[in-house]
Parts: structure tokens; C-alpha cells; sequence
């Protein structure tokens, strides 16, 4: 098993930023690849971004790219993602997901943490 938890969430205005922290533990040597996903109240969860542990750049929905980063530290297990220039629309509670293999969909990913509240005000 891999236990995800998440940190970081919160509130802040428009053009403000946050930065989110995932850690990992348990068998988290099982896992290679960690993503972020977000779901905002009445919508379907949505994909975030993604990155592997071993290395390469990671990948970003275009509905974020140029505002979010994903970075991960692998002595710590730890993945972030920092926000900037945040929008209204980026309110969401955000969650990380871990899996073997990668992907933009949810249903690709075994293990999830329960997610963090992040509130963008106008």
C-alpha cells in the first residue's frame, strides 16, 4: 500500500499564489509516477498535471500550464505544485494520486490522498 497526504491548501486572492505538498509513504518505491488532480463543486474530477519519479519533464493540462509546477524531492517522497497567478476558477479541492503507470485520467491511478481545499477569492 501507498498513503498520500497532502498539504498546503488554503485561501487566497486572485493573482495570489500556493504551493501544495504531497508526501508519500508505505510502498512508495511501487509507484512511479504522481499526479495531480482537482474537482471543483458539481464538476467531474479533473487532471491537473503529472510527473515521474525517475526523472523528465512533467505534464501539464493546458488549463494550468504556464501557472503551475510540478517539482518532486525523491529523499523526501514528496511531490509539490505550486500555483501562481491563481484564477476563481482554480477553486477545487486538490488531491494526488500515485500509480505504476501515468496518465491524465483518474481511473489510471490506484492510490489517491484526500485531498487538500484550495479557494480562490475574486
Amino acid at each position: 500500500q501507498v498513503q498520500l497526504v497532502e498539504s498546503g491548501g488554503g485561501l487566497v486572492q486572485a493573482g495570489g499564489s500556493l504551493r501544495l505538498s504531497c508526501a508519500a509513504s508505505g510502498r512508495s518505491f511501487s509507484v512511479s509516477t504522481m499526479a495531480w488532480f482537482r474537482q471543483a463543486p458539481g464538476k467531474e474530477r479533473e487532471f491537473v498535471g503529472t510527473i515521474r519519479w525517475s526523472g523528465g519533464d512533467p505534464y501539464y493540462a493546458d488549463s494550468v500550464k504556464g501557472r503551475f509546477t510540478i517539482s518532486r524531492d525523491n529523499a523526501k517522497n514528496t511531490v509539490y505544485l505550486q500555483m501562481n497567478s491563481l484564477k476563481p476558477e482554480d477553486t477545487a479541492v486538490y488531491c494526488c494520486a500515485a500509480n505504476v503507470f501515468g496518465g491524465t485520467t483518474p481511473n489510471n491511478y490506484r492510490y489517491w490522498g484526500q485531498g487538500t481545499q484550495v479557494t480562490v477569492s475574486s
